[in-house]
C-alpha cells in the first residue's frame, strides 16, 4: 500500500491538483430492457444523487456541471446537464454544460471539468454520462415544410444511422472489419476474447466488485418495487455458442452480436475538486487526475483511437505503459480491442480485468464516466498505483486518461 502523501506531489502534469472525490453509475440496461422507460436525464440523475451522497458533496458546492450526452433520444435530452443540476438541488446560479465527444463523451466530460479547475473557473465540478439507446427515435425527415399527393413517408431509424460515418460512407462496425484485416484479426480470436471478457464480468460480480460503484435504481412494475443493483446485459456465453452468430458486417467478417459491444443505456457521475476545495471541504479524495489526451485517427479505422490518445497521455504525464497496474480500453468490437492491444502491447492480465462493453453494454455518452468510475474503485481495492481509461471515438478519434490512486 502506498504511503506518499497525493497531495503534496508536485510532479503533476496539470496546473493545478485535480481530484476524484466520488464516483458512481447505474446498473447498465440492455436494450429493450428494465430501463428503457428512464430517459438519460433520469439515468443521470441518479448517479450524481449517489455521488454527492457517497462523496458527502452538498449540492450547493458545487460550482459547474458537465454531461456528455451523444443520442439526444428524449425531448428534454438537450437539456441534460442543466436538468440533471436542478433536479439534485445544485444552486441555480451555477451553470451547466452538455459535452459530445461521441463515445468519448463521458471521458471529456471530466477533461472539461478538470480544464474549468486549471483556469480558477470552478472548484467542485460534477462530471457525468448518460444515454439510453432504446429510446432512439424513428424519424421522418424533409416533410416539415409539406409534402406532395401520395409521397411515401419514410421513416429512418435514428439509432442504427448514428452509427454510420456518412463522412466515410460506413457503418461502425466496418470499420473494425478493417482492423481486423490491417492486424490479422481472426474470428475466433474475436469469440474468444468476447467469452473472456463474459467470464471476467461474472467473476467480479460474483465476488461483489461492482458494488462501490453501483447507484441501486428502484423499478415499479405490476408486482411492486423491485431494487436493480445488476448490469442487465451480460449473457451465459460458450465458444460453440458464439462461433453459430452470423458476421453482422462483412460476409465471413469478424464482428457479430456476440463480439461487439451491447446497444443499451446507463448513467454514470464522477465528482472532482481542486486540491484548495479538498481541503476547504475536508473531503476525501480517492484519486488524482495526472493527464489526459485526445488525438484524431483515420476515421476508416477509427477503433485504433485509443493507440495514438495512451501515446499521446503517457507523453504528455512523462509516465510508461508499464507504470500502469490497470488498463481499461473500451471494447467497441473484439477486433477493435484485439488490435488496440496488439499494437500498444498490452498486458491482458492488467487489461480490462472485470470485463468491458461487451460483456456491460456500451450506452455512448455514459461509458468514459464508468470506466473511470470502476478504475477509482479497482484501483483502490487492488492496492495498486496508476490506471489509464481510454476509448476510440466514431469519425476518428482516441481519448484516454491517467489516474493515480490515493488510498
Amino acid at each position: 500500500m502506498m504511503q506518499h502523501d497525493p497531495l503534496s506531489d508536485s510532479n503533476m502534469a496539470l496546473l493545478r491538483g485535480v481530484f476524484i472525490v466520488a464516483a458512481k453509475r447505474t446498473p447498465f440496461g440492455t436494450y429493450g430492457g428494465k430501463l428503457k422507460g428512464h430517459t438519460a436525464t433520469d439515468l443521470a440523475e441518479i448517479a450524481s444523487r449517489a455521488a454527492l451522497q457517497a462523496g458527502k458533496v452538498k449540492p450547493e458546492m458545487i460550482s459547474s456541471i458537465v454531461m456528455g450526452n451523444v443520442m439526444q433520444s428524449a425531448s428534454d435530452a438537450a437539456y441534460i446537464a442543466r436538468h440533471v443540476g436542478l433536479r439534485v438541488g445544485v444552486p441555480v446560479p451555477v451553470p451547466a454544460l452538455t459535452v459530445n465527444r461521441l463515445c468519448g463523451s463521458g471521458f471529456q466530460s471530466i477533461v472539461t471539468g478538470a480544464q474549468e479547475i486549471q483556469l480558477n473557473e470552478s472548484e467542485i465540478v460534477l462530471c457525468g454520462g448518460a444515454e439510453n439507446m432504446s429510446q432512439g427515435p424513428y424519424v421522418a425527415m424533409d416533410i416539415r415544410f409539406g409534402t406532395r399527393l401520395g409521397q411515401d413517408i419514410k421513416l429512418e431509424d435514428w439509432l442504427w444511422a448514428g452509427l454510420t460515418d456518412r463522412h466515410i460512407k460506413t457503418p461502425m462496425g466496418m470499420t473494425a472489419e478493417n482492423l481486423a484485416e490491417k492486424y490479422g484479426i481472426t474470428r475466433q480470436d474475436c469469440d474468444a476474447y468476447a467469452h473472456k471478457t463474459q467470464c471476467r464480468w461474472k467473476a467480479a460480480n460474483d465476488a461483489g466488485y461492482f458494488k462501490e460503484e453501483m447507484a441501486p435504481i428502484t423499478l415499479k412494475s405490476k408486482k411492486g418495487e423491485e431494487v436493480m443493483d445488476f448490469d442487465e446485459h451480460p449473457r451465459e456465453t460458450t465458444l460453440e455458442g458464439l462461433a453459430k452468430l452470423p458476421a453482422v458486417f462483412k460476409k465471413n467478417g469478424t464482428v457479430s452480436p456476440g463480439n461487439a459491444s451491447g446497444v443499451g443505456e446507463g448513467g454514470s457521475a464522477v465528482i472532482i475538486a481542486s486540491e484548495d476545495a479538498v481541503k476547504k471541504h475536508n473531503l476525501t479524495p480517492l484519486a488524482r487526475l495526472i493527464g489526459y489526451h485526445a488525438s484524431g485517427c483515420d476515421p476508416s479505422i477509427m477503433g485504433i483511437g485509443p493507440v495514438p490518445a495512451i501515446e499521446g497521455l503517457l507523453q504528455k504525464t512523462g509516465k510508461k505503459l508499464a507504470d500502469a497496474d490497470l488498463v481499461e480500453v473500451n471494447e467497441a468490437f473484439a477486433p477493435q480491442y484485439l488490435s488496440v492491444e496488439k499494437v500498444l502491447g498490452l498486458d491482458p492480465d492488467r487489461t480490462n480485468v472485470n470485463g468491458g462493453a461487451i460483456a456491460l453494454c456500451h450506452p455512448l455518452g455514459a461509458s468514459g464516466n464508468r470506466i473511470t468510475a470502476h478504475l477509482v474503485h479497482e484501483l483502490r481495492r487492488r492496492g495498486g498505483r496508476y490506471a489509464i481509461g481510454s476509448a476510440c471515438i466514431g469519425g476518428g478519434q482516441g481519448i484516454a486518461l491517467l489516474i493515480e490512486n490515493v488510498k
